[in-house]
């Protein structure tokens, strides 16, 4: 006799395969229901494991968690329901289910510049997870190995990248030119919903930089969420593996901010 797969064993096999899925659990349960709390199933986009007790319930779950899928939403969220009134489950009680989307959710990140700083950041970056768009018009400073997750992009217009990235993505600044930084600082400033953004230079490039974009109209808190000197300040080396290091902690700092902050926002959910 075959036996049963638990969640995790299902769970572990959708990440292998990269298949992004929805985790569904009971969490709460009053009179008459068909599983008890705990009870998990797992969602994707076309396939379904395990299950909450089948019936309109689970139907029900199964078109919720495909929903948020298609939206891409990485929020977990709880829904209650009624199975006698709402759902016409004979059973007659009442269930609350937690979802919570797992969706193999690598980092975007836009680098601006390709010198020597920006070739020793890359395969740290690319270590981490995150997708890595990394541009510059010069062809020639490109190492000729790319790392694994990072899409080399030779262009003469830079701008247009930061304008194609998507929300919530992390920028990283480090051109050979200043008045192309001053150029992609504005941009991405206009844009407004980045998770990060770091501009390598010292305090005296970034107090320039900071009354220029006063002057054409950007406010004050705008400007305090770029981060220059970019990078971990208790990182003082100037050498490019040095600063590279300091600005991959200071990237991981950030993400892992927000994973908290998410896990957090899952306990409160799920607290009675």
């Amino acid at each position: 006799m075959r036996k049963p797969i638990g969640w995790i064993a299902a769970l572990a096999d959708f990440e292998a395969k990269g298949i992004p899925c929805v985790l569904v659990t009971i969490i709460e349960e009053k009179g008459s229901t068909p599983r008890n709390t705990g009870t998990k199933m797992l969602v994707s986009a076309d396939s379904l494991k395990l299950t909450i007790g089948g019936g309109h319930l689970e139907h029900k779950a199964v078109e919720i968690a495909r929903q948020m899928l298609k939206e891409g939403s990485h929020q977990p969220k709880v829904e209650r329901f009624s199975l006698g009134a709402s759902l016409g489950q004979c059973c007659g009680g009442a269930t609350v289910l937690l979802f919570e989307p797992l969706v193999q959710n690598n980092i975007p990140v836009a680098l601006f510049g390709a010198g020597h700083v920006a070739r020793a950041l890359v395969p740290l970056l690319a270590s981490l997870p995150c997708e890595v768009r990394w541009v510059d018009s010069r062809a020639h400073e490109f190492p000729e190995l790319i790392p694994a997750g990072v899409t080399r992009v030779v262009t003469d217009d830079p701008l247009d990248e930061i304008d194609a990235m998507p929300p919530g993505s992390y920028f990283i600044v480090m051109t050979h030119n200043h008045p192309l930084d001053l150029e992609l600082t504005e941009r991405i400033l206009a844009r407004g919903d980045f998770d990060y953004f770091g501009l390598i230079g010292s305090k005296t490039k970034w107090a320039k930089f900071r009354h220029r974009l006063i002057a054409k109209g950007h406010t004050p808190e705008a400007i305090s969420r770029v981060r220059c000197p970019l990078g971990l300040s208790q990182v003082k080396g100037k050498l490019p593996a040095e600063i590279a290091i300091s600005v991959a902690g200071e990237i991981i700092a950030i993400y892992s901010a927000k994973a908290d902050a998410q896990e957090a926002s899952t306990l409160r959910l799920v607290q009675p």
